[in-house]
């Protein structure tokens, strides 16, 4: 594999990051919640789908009509459950119930579907590709990830940015006491946001199982990648969460060229400490994404 392919596999891997990342930027973009459930969630959303294809026959692509609906309906109602009534307990509570979350639905899927590994089919998509020279060749199923990525985050970039839901959507993150004297619910608002997060990381994650294989205990490590790509990008801010993941993509791929398979996890882990250490808020202002 040359370089020119490692760049590319990895901006297409950032895609997938990217769509992992989304959902939890737009909750700190709004609520400033940094949700700790949100790989377990996203997981959650790919067993989901497992279950719908094993029972009711459909692909992967068909089942997520069924299942989105209920991820952005599973999200609200976490935010009315429990967000909200953190929220009201100071900073630290709102991490300290996500994390009591995450703790809950990975048991549970621990219990529900054991430690065995699942795998989700994407049909022809699979080994489908586009040979581009004799050393590069682009995964079909890769590219169409990345294109939704790019779609998704696109579209709610630019929902936020003209649409009278993402104008309140901005003032509520700006100052929730002043939307709030408008006319402006800011608990509507919350658990918009947060029924939007739900659905793009069940997105996220069905593509996760089609692109590779997993297990119940994955929650963790997926919300690693997607909150190095919201860091590395800046917090807040969509635009940057897809450059942030396309970096830390980019990172991974070309440092198993230069060092290695095994150092492509370290490669992106060292990319997101160096912009802590260069750019504390990222290669994009937090208020970048409400702009």
């Amino acid at each position: 594999m040359t370089y020119v392919d490692a760049v590319i596999q990895g901006i297409l891997l950032g895609g997938l990051y990217a769509l992992f990342a989304c959902g939890l930027s737009l909750m700190f973009g709004v609520m400033r919640i940094i949700n700790l459930a949100h790989g377990d969630l996203a997981l959650l959303g790919t067993f989901m789908v497992l279950l719908v294809t094993e029972h009711v026959g459909l692909s992967p692509f068909a089942a997520l009509v069924i299942v989105l609906p209920g991820a952005a309906l599973a999200g609200y109602a976490l935010q009315y459950l429990i967000f909200n009534r953190s929220l009201r307990g100071g900073e630290l509570s709102p991490m300290l119930a996500t994390f009591g979350l995450s703790v809950v639905i990975g048991n549970v899927l621990l219990e529900a579907f054991s430690a065995d590994t699942h795998s989700l089919s994407a049909g022809a998509l699979t080994t489908a590709s586009w040979r581009i020279s004799s050393q590069i060749s682009i995964s079909a199923l890769s590219a169409v990830i990345f294109a939704v990525a790019v779609v998704v985050l696109v579209g709610l970039q630019l929902m936020l940015s003209y649409t009278q839901l993402g104008r309140q959507m901005r003032a509520t993150a700006d100052d929730p006491a002043t939307a709030e004297l408008v006319g402006i619910n800011s608990k509507r608002v919350y658990g918009v946001a947060a029924a939007i997060a739900l659905a793009t990381a069940a997105l996220a994650g069905t593509f996760f199982g089609m692109r590779s294989s997993f297990d119940p205990t994955l929650g963790p490590s997926q919300l690693i990648f997607a909150f190095e790509a919201v860091v590395i990008g800046g917090l807040g801010s969509l635009w940057g969460t897809l450059v942030g993941g396309i970096a830390l993509g980019v990172a991974q791929t070309v440092g198993a060229q230069a060092f290695g398979a095994s150092w492509s996890i370290f490669c992106g882990h060292a990319l997101f400490l160096a912009v802590l250490a260069f750019r504390s808020q990222g290669i994009f202002a937090a208020r970048e994404a409400t702009a």
